[in-house]
């Protein structure tokens, strides 16, 4: 059977060339110069201290800012973005992912240490005092306080008479509840956030689904929500002329902005660069610029350490506006390289680990006909988990983010179709051909070998195919971890709600799925040419 051996043989031979660009496509890629994709090396133990950061434009900037400083002190530090929540960042740095990250006071006391009224600390101090059993500081501060805040546009809250959230709550029941509240997911479930604040004031109103923080604002805008959270110091309030709702029974604590890291970092060059040097003016300026001008955050943040060693007060460093990139500058700019190879890195090493898993796991669900609808729930129970809670449970399990927990899950993902194809491509394979093969004196391992595995060949290459179909667009949720690929453009047009930035990250990954589609059914048809 020439042709169903060389369809197994191809087969064989994808398993390997899977394993090997897993393998060349994982290695170590420079970012471009005033990129902002973050590496993902592998990190030594006296590797780069890793500066991580949450996934919205001042935490971004921070992030760059304390990146810059420590290479400028020649300190060797890489910056991974986005890495998501709270949560996650708590678990990057309590894990050694990460070395510090942007942080803000109240988000600590209340967030991370659970203390609350009398019992949160007041000072730096008191803060430490509570961290060290956990190994981690709170230290420089940058000198801003970036509080929560409710938001309406004027006209509506010059319509309703609301300034303050007490003018709020006093609207009558049936008014509150007719708002369409825009709440970012993290305000929705924070101790800080909506539940602490609705209870304070008694407020009636119906928070709905979550919806991402850059979203929010072009939602109000259009005038299809009428309430969002918002941060203080945000460029999109004074843009969109919004009325910030005054917080009169000052349920939102303090946040100032610190940097929140290991205790064993030491922070003098940090200390030195940036303690007290970035009020509420200058960091509103700086993410002016990175949302409303489009300029890149390495940038801004470099323009912001320029201006403050010549002297120059950060809010006069900002040079005329200029115009944003367009598409095609976004598409091809040069981080698309060093993104790609983690993207194909994710995609093809999660294939190779899923193939030499699926493909016995198949055989096993066809030889033992009792174990099939077990092993086929399960792995189709798998596909059921939504990604980003994958990742999460990965992250806790592991105790690390990035690339391993991202190819876990894109593994699991790709596991289903690959588990039921072999075992639908083995179950089709005619019982005449085992028989015959029994009867030439072949033993039930050489009979899979020789006779079925081959037959099964086509219909397992199906799954395959749709398996790395299907991790093409799910590798771009692992950016939301560090682990790069191009997920990392369509995140960081999330945060600043720009539309080409996302579109500059999804529209090489739609091409990428069509080329590996594309790539698999050449394959096929050229086997199918084959010779008898």
């Amino acid at each position: 059977m020439p042709l169903g051996a060389g369809l197994w043989r191809a087969l064989t031979g994808l398993v390997l060339g899977c394993a090997c660009a897993w393998t060349l496509a994982a290695a170590p890629a420079a970012s471009a110069a005033g990129s902002t994709a973050p590496a993902v090396a592998a990190v030594a133990p006296a590797g780069p201290v890793v500066v991580g950061s949450k996934r919205f434009t001042e935490s971004y900037l921070l992030g760059e800012l304390v990146t810059q400083v420590l290479l400028r002190a020649g300190i060797a530090a890489q910056h991974r973005q986005g890495l998501g929540n709270t949560g996650i960042l708590e678990q990057a740095l309590a894990s050694g992912a990460i070395a510090v990250y942007p942080e803000y006071t109240g988000t600590i006391a209340r967030e991370l240490l659970r203390r609350e009224g009398a019992d949160a600390p007041r000072t730096l101090e008191q803060l430490n005092a509570l961290l060290a059993p956990r190994g981690l500081k709170a230290a420089v501060p940058l000198g801003f306080n970036n509080t929560y805040a409710l938001a309406m546009r004027e006209d509506e809250a010059a319509r309703l008479g609301v300034a303050s959230l007490s003018d709020l709550a006093r609207l009558p029941r049936e008014r509150q509840r007719a708002l369409r509240l825009g709440l970012s997911h993290e305000f929705l479930q924070r101790a800080d956030g909506w539940p602490g604040l609705r209870r304070a004031y008694g407020l009636d109103a119906e928070p709905g689904a979550g919806l991402d923080h850059g979203l929010a604002y072009q939602a109000l805008a259009q005038g299809q929500v009428d309430l969002v959270d918002v941060y203080t110091t945000d460029a999109q309030i004074a843009r969109l002329r919004l009325r910030v709702l005054r917080d009169d029974r000052s349920f939102f604590p303090r946040y100032d902005a610190v940097l929140l890291m290991r205790a064993t970092l030491d922070e003098a060059p940090l200390q030195a660069a940036l303690a007290g040097r970035i009020d509420e003016a200058a960091m509103i300026a700086m993410n002016a610029r990175a949302e409303l001008d489009g300029r890149p955050f390495a940038e801004v943040a470099r323009e912001f350490l320029d201006a403050r060693a010549g002297g120059a007060g950060a809010a006069a460093s900002a040079p005329a506006a200029r115009t944003a990139p367009g598409f095609m500058e976004r598409l091809l700019a040069p981080d698309l390289g060093p993104l790609l190879a983690q993207h194909l890195a994710m995609v093809f090493g999660s294939l190779a680990l899923a193939v030499a898993v699926g493909v016995p796991l198949g055989v096993l669900a066809h030889r033992f006909r009792r174990l099939a609808g077990v092993l086929l729930g399960a792995v189709g129970v798998l596909q059921t988990v939504p990604s980003l809670a994958l990742l999460a449970f990965l992250i806790a399990l592991l105790g690390r983010i990035g690339f391993v927990p991202a190819l876990l899950a894109l593994f699991v993902y790709a596991l289903l179709p690959i588990v039921r194809n072999t075992h639908a491509g083995l179950a089709g394979v005619p019982p005449g051909l085992r028989l015959a093969g029994a009867a030439l004196g072949l033993r039930g391992g050489q009979v899979l070998r020789a006779v079925e595995l081959p037959l099964a060949a086509p219909v397992m290459l199906a799954g395959i195919k749709t398996a790395a179909v299907i991790n093409v667009g799910t590798a771009t949720v692992a950016a939301f971890v560090g682990a790069g690929g191009l997920g990392e453009r369509i995140v960081s047009g999330l945060a600043l709600n720009d539309h080409t930035q996302t579109l500059a990250g999804a529209v090489p990954a739609a091409l990428l799925a069509l080329v590996v589609q594309g790539a698999f059914e050449a394959v096929e048809r050229r086997l199918r040419r084959a010779p008898e």
